[in-house]
């Protein structure tokens, strides 16, 4: 007969080797993360705070929105948290498009020059932005989009350096729908307090396919590019869509900042599909949220709102529960990944495909 304290270690172990291939949600604050997709634009640090305390680090990203003064306010404030907490914080830097200079034949090497400056700083990315393509047009009125010859110099500049691209071209498929029939209530919301991004209403600028072919043939010109699209790379509708350009590009990942939700959804009626291609490709997935802190929101509710997202998504990715989400209607399952998965999405992929060094807890 075996003795009571060893069954019981028995069942113990075989309990804890059967769940020893995935997380909980109890693991969240135990495993050490990356929200590779955030913005830092106030020298608070309250969202440096509340990312050590939930065991994150972060990789906050400047953006352009054709405006020079701001590009460096959010390059300070990048360098400032980046110094302040090393190897918790890493940033993205971006340029100024200056479309009054277009047409001069240094253009590029102006640019060029503005990137050296902050990348010596310590960047582990360049953004490029949706403006490229949705807002910027050359002196006759025609869109530059991100394949133009003229931006080729700046791209193989960063290749040179050994840096990727975060691009966030393009805009979810939501965009180009009325607002009432837009799947997600963020998207809804958004486009409407920003009517000149919501391109329904814009039908002479370029359409959605439009702005991914211009993409697509970006990636096709700099085979060698380090591609990280921001947002499911706009493909954030159809898993499927998204499976075509991974296995399409090998040098292409993408986070999932802002998009999740649409992963969710998606889950509500095709559960395995979503589940099976997040196990397919989990070399080539980066987790991202597009939370940010500009120095104006109340900082209590801004650590809990930080704490809240990231463990809610957490539970999604971890568990097999029934959820549901404030984004759409209806329920959907937790993905209940494997936990070489969830290392891979929530950690292994940033430090790869950004080459980042980061201290583990």
């Amino acid at each position: 007969m075996i003795p009571n304290y060893t069954l019981s270690l028995a069942i113990l172990f075989f309990i804890t080797g059967c769940n020893s291939d995935y997380y909980s949600t109890k693991d969240f604050q135990s495993v050490h993360k990356i929200d590779s997709h955030v913005h830092i634009n106030s020298d608070r640090g309250l969202f440096e705070i509340q990312s050590i305390k939930d065991n994150f680090s972060l990789v906050t990203i400047n953006v352009d929105e054709s405006d020079s003064a701001y590009v460096k306010t959010q390059f300070r404030y990048s360098l400032l948290s980046a110094r302040n907490f090393p190897s918790t914080v890493f940033y993205a830097t971006t340029f100024h498009f200056d479309t009054l200079g277009w047409n001069s034949p240094d253009w590029s090497t102006k640019v060029i020059n503005q990137l050296k400056v902050t990348i010596s700083g310590g960047a582990i990315s360049v953004k490029i932005y949706k403006n490229i393509g949705m807002s910027f047009t050359d002196k006759r009125g025609k869109f530059i989009m991100v394949d133009n010859a003229k931006i080729s110099p700046i791209i193989d500049f960063i290749i040179a350096t050994n840096l990727a691209i975060t691009g966030h071209l393009g805009e979810p498929r939501n965009c180009w729908l009325p607002l009432k029939e837009m799947t997600i209530k963020g998207d809804s919301s958004y486009f409407a307090s920003n009517p000149q991004y919501h391109m329904y209403k814009h039908p002479d600028f370029p359409s959605y396919d439009q702005q991914l072919t211009a993409r697509d043939h970006l990636l096709d010109l700099h085979p060698d590019l380090r591609f990280v699209g921001c947002h499911l790379g706009s493909l954030e509708w159809n898993v499927d869509e998204l499976a075509k350009r991974l296995d399409r590009y090998p040098n292409m990942a993408v986070d999932m900042a802002a998009r999740i939700s649409h992963l969710q959804y998606q889950s509500v009626n095709s559960h395995k599909k979503v589940r099976d291609f997040l196990i397919k490709y989990q070399d080539r997935l980066l987790y991202g949220t597009d939370l940010s802190d500009e120095g104006s929101q109340d900082g209590d509710k801004l650590k809990l709102n930080l704490h809240d997202i990231w463990s809610s998504d957490w539970r999604y990715f971890t568990s097999s529960d029934e959820l549901t989400s404030n984004q759409f209607n209806g329920k959907f399952q937790g993905l209940r990944l494997p936990r070489e998965v969830i290392d891979k999405i929530y950690f292994k992929n940033a430090i790869k495909w950004y080459q980042l060094r980061v201290e583990q807890s």
